[in-house]
This record gives structure tokens, sequence and C-alpha cells, in this order.
């Protein structure tokens, strides 16, 4: 096996240089989500009986997986009050006036309700963040329920656990689980541009490489790292149930006949891939094979033209090694 043209030095370049978001970007945006919390708070210190309790990043930027085409970020917005509606076009119409009580000096255009989510515009930057509203009753843990961005349905989750679910993975691999996450991330874009009815959850990506690297799989060398992920899908065929047992024995999870069954880490009744059909799966199954295939005849090609080539049917053409 050859790494004379393109080793793991080559494509942790690349993904510092095209794939990961900038540390500067991130730090701005991260100070941004945390002005808006802090006027949240600065807001509650003089009305305590105002109904939005919390907000609380989330995401692939709270996690450190976001890449560097991110131009929105996730903040749960904790609702508690017998008023709050659970109808969700009541709900998002509830926290917007909520929201724009709460921040006066923000224009009605820069608070703006979406299907799920209300939306937050920073005209200076242009990021946007995405408000998610979760119901909470007072539960350890921050524990509440979070409508989901998938079809508006209530799902119960806790950030904070997720948020050490992610953590957990990256102190078994610094530096490296993160890293691995944001390249497949930035090979799914890559498919979901490339083929009609590709999808494949950032979600669902980082639960796969989180059940890799508790098995054991070296996450310090990339082009192995990635095969392995892809190999993973190949041989299983996404057939396998995916369960952690950080937060819930694994015998919680009930009967389920979904197609892919990849289960929330916090949250046993959770499956986060159900609504995927077997068409979804076989398209991530084909590019998965396609991907590893490429990585292969990267690793044993025996010019740099040759190994580029492979190379960019995983990682695009701005890939140049």
């Amino acid at each position: 096996m050859s790494r004379e043209h393109v080793d793991h030095r080559d494509i942790a370049r690349f993904a510092e240089e095209k794939v990961n978001l900038p540390k500067d970007k991130a730090t701005e945006y991260r100070a941004q989500a945390q002005r808006l919390q802090d006027k949240l708070e600065g807001y509650l210190s003089e009305h305590p009986d105002f109904s939005l309790k919390r907000m609380m990043l989330s995401g692939s930027l709270a996690k450190g997986t976001a890449l560097r085409s991110l131009n929105d970020i996730d903040v749960a917005v904790y609702i508690s009050g017998s008023d709050a509606p659970h109808d969700i076009r009541e709900l998002i119409s509830y926290l917007t006036e909520r929201l724009r009580k709460a921040f006066p000096n923000f224009t009605s255009d820069q608070v703006t309700p979406q299907t799920y989510s209300v939306q937050v515009n920073f005209k200076g930057s242009g990021l946007n963040v995405d408000l998610v509203p979760v119901l909470y009753n007072g539960k350890p843990q921050w524990r509440g329920n979070l409508v989901s961005q998938d079809d508006g349905s209530f799902l119960e989750t806790s950030i904070p656990l997720h948020l050490e679910f992610a953590k957990k993975r990256k102190r078994i691999a610094p530096t490296h689980f993160a890293q691995v996450v944001r390249l497949i991330k930035h090979w799914a874009r890559l498919m979901k541009a490339e083929h009609h009815g590709f999808r494949f959850k950032s979600f669902m990506i980082e639960m796969i490489l989180a059940k890799l690297i508790d098995e054991g799989v070296d996450f310090s060398d990339y082009p192995e790292a990635m095969q392995s992920f892809f190999t993973y899908i190949v041989r299983s065929e996404l057939a396998e149930r995916i369960v952690f047992e950080d937060n819930y024995r694994a015998s919680a999870v009930g009967a389920c006949t979904d197609v892919l069954q990849i289960f929330d880490p916090v949250n046993p009744e959770n499956n986060v891939s159900r609504l995927y059909t077997q068409s979804n799966v076989d398209l991530i199954i084909s590019a998965a094979s396609d991907a590893g295939d490429a990585i292969d005849g990267a690793l044993y090609a025996t010019t740099k033209q040759a190994t580029l080539s492979y190379w960019q049917k995983v990682l695009g053409t701005t890939f140049q090694g």
C-alpha cells in the first residue's frame, strides 16, 4: 500500500484549509450565540415569570464538528409554563412573540418564524441562528421535549447529555474523532449535491463513527478511518441496530420495524433514522461502496495524477493533495 502521493498529513491539511470551520469564525459564532443567551438572562433577571427559561447552544458548533460551509447555528430555547401551546404552529408563533419581547433591539425581520423553529439574523455577520423550542417541565439534566426539525414531532432530549456523549468520544481520540466526523460530513454534502435523493443526516454519521470508535477503530490515520466508515456501511448494509448505553440499557429499546435503526443515545424511543426508506439506504450503501473503492484505488495508485483522481471522488475537486 503506497502513501507516496497522498497520506494522512495531506488529508489533514486539506481538512484544515477546505473543510473545517475556521477557529476565528467558530469563536465569532459562539460569541454571538452567547450574547443572545446573556441578553435573555438579563431579561429573565428582571422578568422571573417569563416563559423562556434558558438558551443553550447545540448542534455541530457546540460539538466542534462544524464545516466551513456553516451559515447557521442551532440554539435550543427552553420554554416553561402551562400556557405554552403544544400545537407546532402556535408554539412557533408563541416563541416568536416572546423573543421579540426579550430582544426589543432586533427588528421584526431579524426574528422570523420558520416551520419548526424561529430564525434570528445577525445583520453584521449574516449569521442565522435557528432557535428551536424545547418544552421544559423541570426535569434534571435539562431534559425536555424538543421540536424535531425532521417532522415537527416532540422528542424528549437533553442537550447537555448529547454534548457529553460527543465529548466522551473526543476524549478517546482528541482531535481525530471530530476531524473524521467533519471529513465524512463533507463527503456526504458532496453526495447530496451530486445525487438526487441522497440524504444522510449528520447526526447519523456521528452515531456510526461513535460506534466504530467505541469498538476500537483507530481514527488517527484519516484514510484508514474513512475507509473503516465506508467498509462498515457496505459490510453491514446498515441492517444492524445501533444503540449506545451511555444513558440507558440497550434493552430499553423496544421492538422496531424501521428499515434503518440508529437510536438517540439520550432517548431509547427515538430512532433518529426512522424516516429513511430502503431507497435512501441503498443510495448510502452505493455511495459508500464507491468511496471505499476510490480510497483503495488511491492507496494503490502508482502516479500522483491517478491518486488525486481517486481522492477527488471522495473529497471533491478542491482536493489537490
